[in-house]
């Protein structure tokens, strides 16, 4: 949805649920049938384009099913509202310290991997 070119330029930017978080929304609350994208970003009222990269990364991180040109949601509801319980913890953490900076964080960063992550 477009914003005014004043919202923009002040910062004063609609504050809503991201577009991976409507399409799990939607997709959940219809679980007994399958969509295609244009059918959820005409339901959840984003672009399609949007909608697609959404569905592609859920797909990557098994929330999601795709079939032909229908999208699903998982049928494994535990890790799908896994998922979402650990991104609402993550974003109150976030607001609560105002997150991680990714320089800070490379930069008390060990040089060497941690012995789990050999061979």
């Amino acid at each position: 949805m477009p914003v005014s070119i004043d919202e923009f330029e002040s910062g004063d930017l609609p504050d809503g649920p991201s577009v991976p978080e409507q399409v799990i929304t939607y997709l959940y609350t219809h679980r007994d049938a399958a969509f295609t994208r244009s059918e959820i970003a005409t339901a959840i009222d984003e672009d399609p384009n949007t909608v697609g990269t959404a569905l592609t990364r859920l797909k990557e991180r098994d929330l999601v099913r795709h079939r032909g040109e229908y999208w699903a949601i998982a049928e494994d509801e535990q890790r799908i509202a896994a998922a979402y319980d650990l991104h609402r913890v993550s974003e109150r953490l976030d607001e609560d310290d105002g997150g991680i900076d990714s320089e800070d964080w490379d930069a008390v960063a060990p040089d060497n991997p941690h012995p789990s992550e050999d061979g």
